[in-house]
């Protein structure tokens, strides 16, 4: 069985010292030469696409090219009802855009919205869906079944969910991030309440990928259609002054309450290994089997050597 525990703390160490690597060179060269921009660029992506490249480096080692090819299937899996399209694109927009239904409603003023038109958001959804495999190989493919097959597909979602947003945490203390200064405890319990969402949309898409990257990708480009991150803020470890943010935390808490109810007593179990534990329990069921006695010998031939079924 996969080791969970190995996959989090290679992830960690190998993301959190390239981006920390990124932000020095940065901050040592002022002005910053054009080779400094492109190495740092380089090393932080290399540290986003981390979770991917772990699970597939220890894919390769325990389980060789099925397994790698195995784990990478889920990320052209296509082939799924239109409802689920429809749900990955259409989730967090939704939730953003009840959030301002809700403060209209409550304090009679509509919030701000983003100004960034809709028809742009959607080029940057289809654009930017390959490039989540960086991480969803990971998290989804790789992290949740193992977790899962241990503690079940709720739990396993929610542990998840506290792992993945915890190992954004260097972004918050990075100068010039979309996350620098803002509430990491809001950030928790967001990125906690969406890894429920995106792991019952894994399930109930036979373990596609290709849907969990495109769903990854739609809260990135959509997230700020009400935009919720408060100007200038320096303290990640603050509790948030927006209501919009604190009114979208709860709606993806609501949410993500009938996801854990549907996937309770779930339990995902890694393809690949049940594939390759088949021939071990046919030997171990073979094997079980009394000999063939002499009278069974004489009635199928001492050409066949065995029982009659």
């Amino acid at each position: 069985m996969r080791s969970p525990l190995k996959f989090f703390a290679l992830t960690y160490i190998v993301s959190w010292i390239l981006w920390i690597a990124a932000a020095a060179i940065l901050r040592a060269a002022s002005p910053q030469p054009p080779g400094f921009l492109a190495i740092s660029g380089f090393l932080y992506l290399l540290g986003v696409f981390a979770p991917s490249l772990v699970a597939l480096a220890l894919t390769a080692r325990a389980d060789g090219r099925a397994g790698t090819l195995a784990l990478l299937r889920g990320t052209v899996k296509w082939f799924v009802g239109a409802r689920w399209y429809v749900f990955a694109v259409g989730y967090m927009a939704a939730i953003k855009l009840a959030a301002a239904l809700l403060l209209r409603i409550s304090t009679g003023a509509w919030p701000a919205f983003g100004q960034e038109p809709v028809y742009i958001m959607a080029i940057a959804i289809v654009f930017s869906t390959p490039v989540q495999a960086g991480e969803e190989i990971g998290w989804r493919g790789y992290a949740l079944p193992s977790l899962s097959a241990r503690i079940g597909l709720s739990s396993a979602s929610i542990v998840l969910g506290v792992i993945w947003a915890c190992w954004h945490l260097p972004f918050f203390f990075i100068s010039g991030t979309d996350k620098t200064g803002q509430s990491f405890p809001l950030y928790l319990l967001s990125v906690t309440a969406l890894s429920v969402a995106m792991a019952w949309l894994y399930w109930r898409t036979n373990r596609s990928l290709l849907l969990t990257m495109l769903m990854h990708s739609a809260v990135n480009n959509t997230k700020d259609i009400v935009p919720s991150a408060v100007s200038a803020a320096t303290n990640a470890f603050s509790l948030s002054p927006s209501l919009v943010a604190w009114l979208s935390v709860a709606i993806l808490w609501i949410c993500a309450a009938y996801f854990l109810v549907r996937m309770r007593g779930v339990k995902l179990t890694d393809r690949w290994q049940a594939a390759a534990d088949i021939p071990e329990i046919a030997s171990t069921a073979s094997s079980s089997r009394p000999p063939v006695t002499a009278a069974e010998q004489q009635l199928v031939g001492p050409e066949h050597g065995k029982r009659l079924s």
